[in-house]
């Protein structure tokens, strides 16, 4: 069981150490370009290869959708009750206690702990959070209209054509499929790569408190991550992906969202970083139960 848990985090801890000390080393790297690259190209080219030819039914994702939406809202919830124990405004909480790393981290682990069966439910997933996430996400950070933002995302349209794929039981054409399996084998290694990066360019400040609020919301969301696929009855497996990729690190988008909306961005960085490192511990123990 080691060796499998091993086998599982080392290729997460391989990319994010090579970003880390690229950026260590004082090597430029475009953040900008290449988390625009990941989630306009990448992520769209990733979802229709994963959810079009995934052995799943449609019906499983739309489950894993809402069961991921309720638990977010759940989340939500329980953001006032996280904010007058942490002493912090709601509004700086909320973001980190609704939207976990799914994509930078949680894809690949879910990809090496699961394999491409687990990954189309992982895919799902992290879809779900970025829809809520750069929708309330951005109306939070008063970046504009939601409606608007999501005509935007390119995401949204490849979950339109892998549902429709899906539910036709249609394949894309050889070149195509080739081609859309070629440029989505680029963004899982940047993914990881770019959080390193992250993790290495933010400043950290009130390590008690970001160490705290990670000890607190993770088995919060994975008991109600747990909770909502019961009573959802998703597929074991679903479920299963669902704790796991509910309780991965604060995602580092949260960050950028709180200097955007001039929200404590230096307290949300000290979360970022206190949850991603305690996720060195905490996620082995945790793929040791699931799997």
């Amino acid at each position: 069981m080691i060796a499998e848990l091993f086998a599982v985090m080392a290729p997460v801890l391989a990319g994010a150490g090579l970003g880390y000390t690229w950026i260590r080393l004082g090597q430029p790297y475009p953040v900008e370009f290449v988390t625009r690259l990941v989630f306009n190209i990448g992520t769209p080219a990733l979802i229709i290869a994963s959810l079009a030819n995934a052995q799943i039914d449609a019906g499983s994702v739309g489950r894993t959708m809402l069961a991921t939406a309720l638990v977010m809202i759940a989340m939500a919830a329980a953001t006032p009750l996280m904010a007058r124990l942490l002493r912090r405004d709601w509004r700086v909480v909320l973001p980190p206690m609704m939207y976990p790393n799914t994509g930078n981290m949680g894809l690949p682990v879910v990809l090496y702990a699961f394999g491409s069966a687990g990954f189309a439910f992982g895919i799902t997933v992290m879809v779900t959070v970025s829809l809520f996430q750069f929708t309330v996400g951005s109306v939070m950070a008063s970046q504009g209209n939601a409606l608007k933002t999501l005509a935007r995302t390119p995401t949204v349209y490849a979950i339109v054509i892998s549902l429709a794929l899906l539910l036709t039981d249609t394949s894309l054409p050889r070149w195509l499929d080739n081609s859309v399996d070629l440029i989505s084998g680029f963004t899982v290694p940047l993914m990881l790569i770019t959080l390193g990066v992250s993790l290495a360019s933010i400043q950290v400040r009130s390590l008690k408190s970001g160490v705290g609020f990670s000890l607190v919301r993770i088995p919060v969301a994975a008991g109600l991550a747990w909770g909502i696929g019961a009573l959802l009855g998703l597929p074991p497996l679903a479920q299963s992906i669902l704790v796991l990729q509910m309780s991965m690190p604060v995602a580092v988008f949260n960050y950028l969202f709180a200097q955007k909306a001039g929200r404590e961005p230096a307290y949300v960085a000290s979360l970022v970083f206190c949850s991603t490192l305690l996720a060195l511990f905490y996620l082995p123990l945790l793929l040791a139960w699931l799997m």
